[in-house]
């Protein structure tokens, strides 16, 4: 069997610690990975073996999600390796591929993670190219990369082209982690494996779609960061983007990688360009008061910690329907979901209050914390001649399969790079045209500093333009 090997640039930081090694152990202890796996670490600590595999038992300590024993650390323990070595150095990356030869026999599969700042992408790759470890003479060669892709459109169009010298395009697995999420790729399933949906997933029967993804925490120690992009390319460009094609999308003609790449790009192509008048009209951008005052960040920044938009899917299924995306930082509660708002009824034959009208059936698709489905529809109250209340049904992972059944996000995409499956990672047009939707946005807000930027409190559902942004559609978000 022909070994595979994972190699991990920034094996000592931030994200190996907390996902990549809990994930893969993980996969590991359940056998899904193969049988003959190495991982190796790459980076600038002077560790050895022993002490990375402390480190990273350390770690599991604290971020395991399942309890293991100690058989079965040993038994993952033995297949770690660490290399000390710079980014840009030929010797030390000369140096790797002797390792990896020697770990690997005549021929192995490698699998290559870069958990390193955006900036070293392409030195990274061209040290992998010039080392002709990129080669797939003896078993095949991928390569993962982290988001951000970019921080615009022309630096994205320019690290594809960096990366496309040395890698083809079916060896690049651009990672954003919610698409690992279950109950994201739960919403290709409820579209299209129940029929009782698709008939009403059209503009005949949706008034708007509306896409949140909230977060309690403020920068934390990302300030140097974060106050360099902004909550619209931070969450924007990948994460909101993304969520907005699956619910979009038309079936594809099969659930392979390309097919279904295909059919986002569809949607993404059919989204207009705002121009300036809209932006001012239909976008929100705001912070919360006190994030000039954090670690590294500026006393005079202007950076989006939150931001809604407002856009439309100009093709037959969606013409003039809104979709509604809002983010934000340091916000009342932790939330993604996705709520299809359908229309009302054209004519209540049931006697309402004067000024009330029927409430419209709502389909929530949670995506996190509490993950399930939640369909909300009309009944008669009893005891009344006509009235009606809004009762749910609802749809719970943690009860339909155990609190536990939930794989980390992390641990679905690795084994779906081990096994070559990328459908779930972007590809390169796909990068681009999500930029180049947001770029007008991106220019609108920082060079013209329209809308003007509003503020929140910590804590708050956000700003009240936000708010104010709906109601022009007479909306409110639900």
């Amino acid at each position: 069997m022909t070994p595979v090997t994972i190699i991990i640039f920034g094996a000592s930081g931030d994200l190996t610690q907390r996902k990549l090694i809990p994930s893969l152990f993980h996969l590991f202890i359940k056998r899904k990975t193969p049988r003959e796996l190495f991982v190796v670490g790459f980076g600038a600590t002077p560790y050895d073996d022993e002490r990375f595999r402390t480190h990273l038992r350390e770690a599991l300590n604290q971020f395991a999600a399942y309890p293991f024993t100690e058989e079965e650390w040993a038994l993952f323990a033995a297949r770690l390796r660490y290399l000390q070595g710079r980014y840009t150095d030929l010797a030390d990356f000369k140096r790797l591929g002797e390792m990896l030869r020697a770990l690997e026999g005549e021929k192995g599969n490698r699998l290559y993670y870069l958990a390193i700042p955006p900036s070293l992408f392409s030195s990274v790759v061209d040290l992998l190219g010039l080392t002709n470890q990129l080669v797939e003479d003896g078993g095949w060669r991928r390569v993962i990369i982290e988001k951000p892709f970019g921080t615009d459109l022309q630096s994205a169009r320019l690290l594809n082209q960096q990366l496309h010298r040395t890698l083809k395009e079916s060896q690049i697995y651009r990672i954003d982690h919610y698409l690992g999420k279950e109950t994201v790729q739960n919403i290709l399933f409820l579209r299209f494996a129940n029929t009782i949906f698709e008939p009403l997933w059209n503009r005949n029967y949706i008034a708007s779609v509306q896409i949140t993804v909230a977060e309690t925490v403020g920068v934390e120690h990302r300030g140097r960061y974060y106050d360099g992009v902004g909550v619209l390319r931070d969450m924007f460009q990948n994460h909101l983007l993304q969520l907005l094609t699956l619910v979009a999308m038309e079936p594809p003609a099969s659930f392979n990688a390309e097919a279904l790449r295909n059919e986002k790009i569809k949607v993404l192509s059919a989204i207009p360009t705002m121009s300036e008048e809209e932006i001012v009209r239909y976008t929100v951008r705001a912070q919360y008061r006190g994030y000039r005052q954090e670690k590294d960040v500026a006393p005079d920044s202007n950076t989006p910690t939150y931001a809604a938009l407002r856009l439309f899917v100009n093709n037959w299924r969606w013409q003039g329907v809104p979709f509604y995306l809002r983010s934000g930082k340091r916000l009342a509660q932790k939330q993604t979901r996705i709520v299809i708002r359908f229309k009302e009824p054209p004519l209540s034959m049931f006697p309402l209050p004067p000024g009330k009208r029927m409430n419209p059936n709502l389909l929530v698709l949670s995506i996190q914390p509490d993950e399930g489905i939640h369909l909300r529809f009309e009944v008669k109250a009893p005891d009344t001649l006509a009235e009606t209340r809004s009762v749910n049904m609802e749809f719970d992972y943690a009860r339909a399969f155990g609190p536990s059944a939930v794989p980390e996000a992390y641990e679905r995409l690795l084994l779906d790079a081990i096994q070559g499956d990328a459908s779930l990672f972007t590809r390169a047009d796909e990068s681009e045209m999500a930029w180049s939707l947001l770029e007008p946005i991106l220019h609108t807000w920082e060079q013209k500093e329209k809308p003007a930027l509003a503020f929140y409190e910590p804590g708050s559902e956000g700003p009240v333009e936000a708010e104010r942004l709906l109601e022009q559609d007479g909306e409110v978000w639900l």
